[in-house]
């Protein structure tokens, strides 16, 4: 009986720990907006990737809008999602509808409670008008002179008398480049994975300790 209940604590205590494990990768996904970015200029048809999930996820939505829009008016891209997305196409956005300019896109992640999430991608720029090519313009020749002497010039011939000295090739000096730096280290991936470090070993400490406990106790 005494090993009976030790093995169904420990078979309990290692199914919350599963659910733990698996439950993580879910509450690490958030709403985002990939592509495009904020200060980006994309022209004609133009994917928005990115992420739409929730816990209680019902909908999602992308909107747009000029940039800056302080009187909140936004116009639909497309229609209503309710199949959660993660790290793939949100919607397409035919630019060529709206003219040149900064735009604000929005995404909106409704859950079943009515409650929402929204992301943005401010400023930016669309530029479907090809730029204006500038005309080059030719030098102009100066015309040559004239000359106003009729009688002929006599060419003088020099003969040198040692020979030439050939110029000697001058060392071109070569500026060491500089090592591009790393990119910047991504810390919430970081922080992330230590957090998750912590729950795994915190949750595998409870569960020694309390097989000893059991085991003194019994």
């Amino acid at each position: 009986m005494k090993r009976a209940l030790i093995h169904a604590l420990i078979v309990f205590l290692l199914w919350g720990l599963g659910t733990v494990v698996a439950g993580s990768p879910l509450q690490q996904a958030m709403p985002r907006i990939a592509s495009p970015g904020e200060n980006s200029v994309v022209r004609g048809i133009v994917p928005i990737v990115g992420t739409a999930v929730d816990a209680q996820f019902w909908k999602y939505e992308v909107h747009y809008a000029p940039y800056p829009n302080p009187l909140q008016q936004w116009i639909v891209i497309g229609s209503v999602h309710e199949s959660a997305v993660s790290d793939g196409l949100l919607e397409t956005w035919d630019t060529s509808s709206v003219p040149d300019g900064s735009y604000t896109l929005r995404l909106r992640v409704v859950d079943k409670t009515g409650n929402y999430r929204e992301i943005f991608a401010n400023n930016v720029l669309v530029a479907n008008a090809a730029p204006t090519e500038t005309p080059v313009r030719l030098p102009t020749r100066t015309p040559e002179p004239t000359p106003t002497s009729t009688q002929a010039a006599t060419p003088t011939f020099i003969v040198p008398t040692a020979p030439l000295t050939q110029p000697s090739p001058t060392p071109t000096l070569a500026r060491p480049t500089r090592s591009t730096l790393p990119g910047t280290l991504d810390t919430g991936s970081w922080r992330e994975s230590l957090c998750l470090g912590v729950e795994l070993m915190a949750a595998l400490l409870v569960v020694l300790a309390v097989i000893f406990l059991l085991r003194r106790l019994f």
